[in-house]
């Protein structure tokens, strides 16, 4: 069952320079119970469609465009007011860097029982229970004692996992985790990433799972949908994207980090240019500029997304059948 339905949505910046048009036609779904991955390179709208959706956007964007329906409700259209009983409460949101995201001069009890009492109508010492057991179950040592003390006292790794509680504590239907693991070491990111699965196994909560690390998302992700210039270029399961990928864009990603199970001894190859300018993006696909493939109708025309499986659809002119007759000539 589909719990959230992100439909043309289009999001714009407008700067001194101009509209930058930093989403430009997102479809997004995500099913209950279940892991969805936003992969690409920074810039290319992955965090801005989903502070889009949560209207977290700064004053000078706007949704110019399209809908976010969370259990059938656009969240785009509701007020401010009806949007906070959402925020944090049925949609929690985890960020890269806990450092920034917790209050230094408050305590993580402090801070993670106002966050309950603010969504639940309970008194101080039971949401104070509740944020003890949440921590507890996120693998954090003597909660009770750790609730009485400062962030800056926790490890990189430690603050993470008060994140993840803080966004637990609502029994929230959906997670949004962006980029989670990015400033923590190897091992401290697997078992972040472990917890993220448990959380979703023991509360069937859906969780999008934001990062620009395509080894993130490999064992992560039930379904994955690949950015870049502001537009979903390929979506499918982790299967078809490592295994079946279509769309030039996604060779790139994956040649351009270390495959651990391959025995050849291979350079990486980066993804040689610059991402398109979103002031004046391009008529076409915005990969053009960028490809080892490219033909002149990609330049002139954005392909269409194309069915290749019944899980797998990829925008590229690749799959066009004038491009396959062609390879086939």
């Amino acid at each position: 069952m589909s719990l959230l339905k992100i439909d043309n949505l289009n999001t714009s910046f407008f700067t001194y320079a101009g509209e930058v048009k930093a989403v430009r036609g997102v479809n997004l779904e995500v099913h209950e119970g279940e892991i969805v991955g936003i992969v690409g390179e920074s810039g290319c709208g992955k965090s801005v469609t989903m502070m889009s959706m949560l209207g977290l956007i700064p004053d000078n964007a706007k949704v110019v465009e399209g809908s976010a329906a969370f259990k059938g409700t656009d969240l785009t259209k509701l007020p401010e007011k009806e949007m906070e009983k959402i925020r944090g409460n049925e949609i929690s949101m985890i960020f890269q860097d806990p450092m920034t995201s917790l209050n230094p001069v408050f305590t993580v009890g402090n801070q993670m029982t106002e966050h309950v009492m603010k969504h639940k109508k309970i008194s101080k010492a039971e949401a104070w229970n509740i944020a003890i057991e949440m921590l507890g179950k996120v693998g954090i040592p003597n909660p009770e004692q750790r609730m009485k003390q400062y962030p800056h006292e926790f490890s990189g790794g430690m603050r993470q996992r008060v994140m993840i509680a803080m966004a637990l504590v609502t029994n929230p239907k959906l997670i949004i985790a962006d980029e989670p693991t990015t400033a923590l070491d190897v091992t401290i990111q697997a078992q972040i990433l472990e917890l993220l699965k448990k959380i979703r196994d023991e509360f069937n909560t859906s969780i999008i799972l934001i990062t620009h690390d395509l080894g993130v998302v490999a064992d992560m992700c039930d379904r994955i949908y690949v950015m870049y210039g502001g537009k979903v270029v390929e979506e499918g399961t982790a299967n078809d994207i490592f295994y079946t990928g279509k769309h030039p864009y996604a060779w790139g990603l994956l040649r351009s980090v270390p495959n651990p199970m391959s025995d050849l001894k291979e350079k990486l190859k980066p993804i040689d240019g610059q991402p398109p300018d979103l002031i004046s993006p391009p008529k076409g696909c915005p990969f053009y500029a960028r490809c080892d493939y490219a033909m002149k109708v990609c330049d002139m025309c954005m392909p269409e997304m194309t069915k290749v499986s019944e899980s797998q659809r990829t925008a590229c002119w690749l799959l066009h059948e004038m491009a396959r007759k062609n390879a086939d000539n």
